[in-house]
């Protein structure tokens, strides 16, 4: 029972802080091969160790993780008794995260802990490495190689150069022993293999950013170009193998609408146009089992996300709309099967619901509760998100997301405007969105918006917003706000904006653009001055300069679209804050902007922490954040007074 957040005699507007800080129990889970073991990751403040499970009896076998802002990220079960994972490290909870290189294993039973491929091979991990060298490499999986006990294949690239070469090569997780098996005339590249092991597709590029798609017939083939995206104007990703093993899938952009699934025959060179859905690209293929590799289906992103399958005869597809008819309203995911294929483990989620897992016995059709990723919220406690759209000023289409508080008739209430960060390809999507739900059980409407620049809606939708850092793809959250007055669900005098990363700039920007619009706007980690961006990411590499000049714009363009040259227009009330270790939108960014407005004459509240990042991860620190934003937006929104329960 979600205890305090909305009882019979709290108001709106002091929700538990407790329940929203609170870090998840474990994030991925996946079944081993026989079934016998659980493989977790489990976060624990500002990193992320891997958890091995007897499913039995739940008895904890293994325990690793590395240091501060180390997350063990992705991990696979090379057979029934060993996992390989990577690390990644964050510098914040909103950070992109930035792969260290490395590649581990350990046995089920905490055993034999290896480190494979990386800088630190020299370093003991539980036994000392001997006859592997440190590389300044990192490394990606490519194929876990279900008839392969020993062996997977990974993506290898030097750290040394600006723009590497990269080689797949199959690599011995016990030993850590590497053969290259490809490479690719293309650098930057990430490879794809087909059902015997064999890489036969390979895409990237260069300091231009203009992607090459290759393909091959066999190992010792020659590689074909299939797709230059300078000379198409779209870009093509390689997914897989069909059934057949020999027919290639792919993801096609097109020259304006979403991305299409289409298969290639490279005995004829044609192309089929498999799968397009009318309004939103691919999200991720689902495939038919543990050891097989040939994609079955695919999801879209909808409310809830929807499954379609290339036969809707096959046995998953069955399998699917069972479980979707068991727990509708929600997104079904089978998240690993057995290899016998006896055995699923599903998860469940919604907007409202963070997250159930279930045991589900496809022989005997049965799903057995088996835990929940945060137990301390009650699904039916939270608020639900609706899926909106609505033309822009130029007549295009735009989709968002609409959460009013639990219990409310969802008109004339305060209105919290939330951009997301990115902000290309980046976009909302429907589920379990913590800052949402906080809002929303402080009594206030959230309103995310996919404005143009956004991901999901197609290459074009993308595209479109070049250059529009506080253009077009602003005006798209003006109309977003207009929207939401005329539909008479905000009270046109109790609106504001907050958001974080992009998120934060385009809250700035609003309320420079429409100052008789917004009450007030909230900045978290923001980007304020793109001719220091500029200079910043200039820095780092020849692709991201690319970027920088080609996506947001150079010279002029950035001087106009820097909200720290417009400080002026602000007349309503700014909280600012930041991260003293941002490695994205460092703090400096922030100081800009609050020297900017104090120059003229805004009022400005900050909040700056050393010992974060890009977006919070201590307990300690999310509550004294929270606890600043929930003031704020009560003072400047005329709400409940804005006194945490959960705060002590």
């Amino acid at each position: 029972m979600l205890l305090g957040l909305m009882s019979g005699t709290a108001q709106a507007g002091a929700p538990d802080l407790d329940l929203f800080i609170r870090t998840d129990v474990f994030r991925s889970i996946t079944l081993s091969p026989t079934g016998e073991y659980l493989a977790a990751t489990v976060p624990t403040g500002d990193k992320t160790g891997l958890v091995i499970l007897r499913r039995s009896n739940n008895e904890r076998l293994a325990f690793v993780g590395l240091g501060a802002n180390s997350h063990v990220r992705d991990f696979w079960w090379v057979n029934d008794e060993r996992v390989v994972y990577n690390v990644e490290e964050r510098a914040g909870a909103l950070a992109e995260p930035m792969p260290t290189g490395e590649l581990f294993s350990v046995d089920a039973n905490g055993g034999k802990s290896e480190i494979l491929v990386g800088y630190r091979v020299q370093q003991e991990l539980g036994t000392h490495i001997r006859g592997k060298k440190a590389e300044a490499v990192f490394a990606t999986l490519i194929d876990d190689l279900p008839e392969d006990d020993k062996h997977v294949l990974i993506a290898v690239t030097p750290f040394s150069a600006d723009e590497p070469y990269t080689r797949a090569e199959k690599l011995n997780v016990y030993n850590g022993r590497r053969t290259v098996v490809g490479r690719v005339p293309v650098r930057r590249a990430s490879f794809v293999s087909d059902h015997q092991g064999v890489i036969r597709l390979g895409v990237g590029a260069g300091a231009d950013n203009v992607l090459k798609l290759y393909y091959r017939d066999g190992a010792n083939a020659e590689w074909r170009l299939l797709n230059d995206e300078a000379e198409s104007g779209v870009r093509v990703i390689p997914l897989g193998f069909m059934a057949d093993g020999e027919t290639v899938l792919l993801q096609s952009e097109k020259l304006s609408g979403p991305d299409a699934l289409v298969t290639f025959d490279p005995k004829t060179n044609a192309y089929v146009e498999l799968l397009r859905d009318e309004q939103v690209d691919p999200l991720s293929l689902i495939y038919d089992g543990h050891s097989s590799q040939a994609p079955v289906g695919v999801f879209y992103l909808d409310a809830p996300p929807r499954a379609v399958f290339f036969d809707e005869k096959s046995a998953v597809a069955r399998q699917y709309r069972m479980l979707e008819a068991a727990f509708p309203g929600h997104f079904t995911r089978m998240r690993s099967k057995t290899k016998d294929g006896k055995l699923a483990l599903v998860e469940v989620s919604s907007a409202s619901n963070p997250g159930d897992f279930y045991m589900f016995d496809l022989e005997a059709k049965q799903a057995e509760h088996l835990l929940t990723r945060r137990s301390w919220f009650d699904p039916a406690q939270m608020h639900e998100m609706k899926p909106i759209k609505f033309k822009a000023r130029d007549g295009l289409t735009i989709h968002g997301y609409l959460t009013v508080p639990r219990g409310s008739n969802g008109k004339s209430l305060p209105l919290i405007v939330h951009p997301h960060g990115g902000p290309f390809e980046i976009f909302d999507v429907w589920g379990f969105n913590d800052e949402v739900q906080l809002l929303a059980s402080a009594g206030y409407a959230v309103l995310q918006v996919n404005f143009r620049g956004s991901g999901n809606y197609g290459r074009e939708f993308t595209k479109i917003a070049t250059h529009q850092w506080g253009g077009t793809m602003q005006d798209d959250l003006t109309d977003a706000t207009r929207w939401a007055i005329e539909q008479g669900v905000a009270d046109a005098g109790r609106i504001c904006l907050y958001g974080a990363s992009y998120g934060g700039y385009a809250s700035l920007m609003g309320v420079a653009k429409e100052p008789d619009l917004y009450r007030c706007a909230v900045g978290h980690v923001g980007v304020y001055d793109l001719v220091e961006l500029s200079k910043y990411e200039n820095n780092n590499s020849r692709s991201k300069a690319t970027f920088v000049r080609e996506w947001i714009g150079e010279g002029e363009t950035l001087e106009r679209g820097s909200v720290t040259s417009v400080a002026a227009n602000i007349r309503v009330p700014v909280l600012l804050v930041a991260g003293g270790e941002d490695k994205i939108a460092p703090q400096k960014q922030t100081e800009l902007m609050e020297k900017a407005l104090r120059g003229a004459g805004v009022s400005v509240e900050t909040l700056y922490v050393k010992n974060e990042g890009h977006g919070f991860y201590l307990p300690e620190n999310r509550r004294q954040f929270y606890t600043q934003l929930l003031q704020f937006l009560a003072k400047n929104l005329a709400a409940p007074a804005a006194e945490t329960a959960g705060s002590r």
